[in-house]
């Protein structure tokens, strides 16, 4: 879900929107509900029916917070087949439109970045949405896109960035993994879900890696293409899309941040997949200590979806996988590695930690947070609206790992969605 960012007014004035708790059911009620709404949508955005749930007002609206949340409500727009409340269904359709709208100025920056980089000899690869849409995966409209990521080999990164600003964009931030660059005016005008008119960010990589939990591992090499050339280049094969997706809903998990649509663009790349690619698949971070992280995320798929991955894959998956993470996943759902779950955790990915030396380190980076880790928060607080306006935003550490000990904390981004969904016409 794209979070809402603050406007250079909000920024200056400091004058967030209040809480407004008076709507909301006891946090364990709450817990429950996501879960329960979270596994129904999951459950018929794979193998939709035509039982409509019986929920109350209260679940359908939070139906809203959770579609936009896993980033599937113009897919549930088009898949379900239920006689639902008009509000609902209002909802799904406006999304879609949204997204659709969207979709057309992303082609559009596309096509202005493909022209560039050819000018400047420069190849660039577009990941992930921009890639499943060329493959025709999704059509117009079916899947959101908050920004677009582009991969550069790491020689290029400045002539890149200084291709991305000839476009109007400037650079807003960095991290580890890659720079952002926004347009001049970018402000947002939808606090939950898609809008037509939010700004488009693109995240600019130099390398194709996630922490899980702690320890980098990277799949850059089986990213980039074997043949590059100046301009827009797609995944150099199938099991390379596979690959990457595979890694990012892995990261996604240990933080129980993944997303409903990670899962759907697994199940539909996983159907382009034939014996050969997969086997290719397997061959993905033999340099880089194996696929010890593929196997949960095609599990999860699996459960959801109808994914026919060859035994011998899975087999050989599970070999890299370790045992307590295969013991953790086995029985995890959709709402157990997501922002459905509603609780901050102290160690959200200490089970994906591969030795004991990796989950000391873990603990103590999570008690003792690094420089780089307080700065994005910060960044969050200033740039963020769910986070500008939350009182556990602003605590200190020491107050954070109190608050851990003596009460469950609420998820900042969730309640965030939930406050908006609850806040919106029946």
């Amino acid at each position: 879900m794209r979070l809402a960012r603050l406007t250079v007014q909000q920024r200056q004035s400091r004058k967030y929107m209040p809480s407004n708790e008076t709507n909301l059911p006891p946090p364990k009620v709450l817990h429950d509900t996501l879960r329960k709404v979270t596994e129904r949508l999951a459950s018929e955005l794979a193998r939709p029916t035509n039982l409509t749930p019986d929920w109350s007002d209260f679940e359908w609206q939070l139906a809203r917070a959770v579609a936009a949340m896993h980033g599937v409500s113009p897919l549930l727009a088009i898949k379900l087949k239920w006689n639902a409340p008009q509000g609902w269904v209002t909802f799904l359709q406006t999304q879609r439109a949204h997204v659709a709208i969207r979709h057309r100025r992303i082609e559009e920056l596309l096509s202005q970045l493909d022209i560039r980089s050819r000018e400047a000899g420069l190849a660039i690869v577009g990941l992930k949405g921009a890639a499943l849409h060329a493959l025709g995966l999704y059509r117009a409209g079916e899947r959101p896109m908050a920004d677009i990521d582009l991969l550069v080999h790491p020689r290029d990164t400045e002539r890149a960035g200084r291709m991305i600003e000839s476009l109007g964009m400037h650079e807003s931030g960095s991290n580890w993994r890659h720079r952002n660059f926004i347009p001049a005016v970018s402000n947002i005008h939808a606090d939950m879900g898609e809008h037509a008119d939010n700004y488009i960010k693109i995240e600019l990589h130099e390398r194709i890696a996630e922490a899980v939990p702690l320890r980098t591992t990277e799949v850059t090499q089986s990213v980039w293409p074997r043949r590059p050339h100046p301009g827009l280049n797609g995944y150099p094969s199938n099991a390379a899309l596979m690959a990457h997706l595979l890694i990012h809903a892995a990261g996604a998990m240990a933080f129980r941040t993944l997303r409903l649509l990670h899962l759907h663009d697994i199940a539909l790349v996983s159907s382009r997949m034939s014996g050969p690619d997969w086997d290719e698949l397997l061959t993905q971070g033999v340099d880089t200590g194996g696929l010890w992280w593929a196997l949960p995320p095609l599990q999860l798929t699996a459960r959801y979806y109808d994914v026919s991955v060859p035994a011998p894959v899975l087999d050989t998956l599970a070999g890299h996988c370790h045992w307590t993470l295969r013991r953790i996943v086995r029985h995890q759902s959709l709402s157990d590695v997501s922002m459905s779950y509603l609780w901050i955790e102290a160690f959200p990915g200490i089970g994906w930690s591969r030795t004991a030396a990796e989950v000391m380190e873990y603990v103590s980076r999570r008690i003792r947070p690094d420089k780089e880790t307080i700065r994005q928060r910060k960044l969050l607080i200033d740039s963020e609206v769910a986070f500008s306006h939350s009182q556990w935003s602003r605590l200190s550490q020491g107050q954070r790992m109190l608050r851990w000990v003596v009460s469950r904390q609420a998820r900042v981004d969730t309640m965030h969605a939930v406050r908006t969904a609850l806040a919106q016409p029946q």
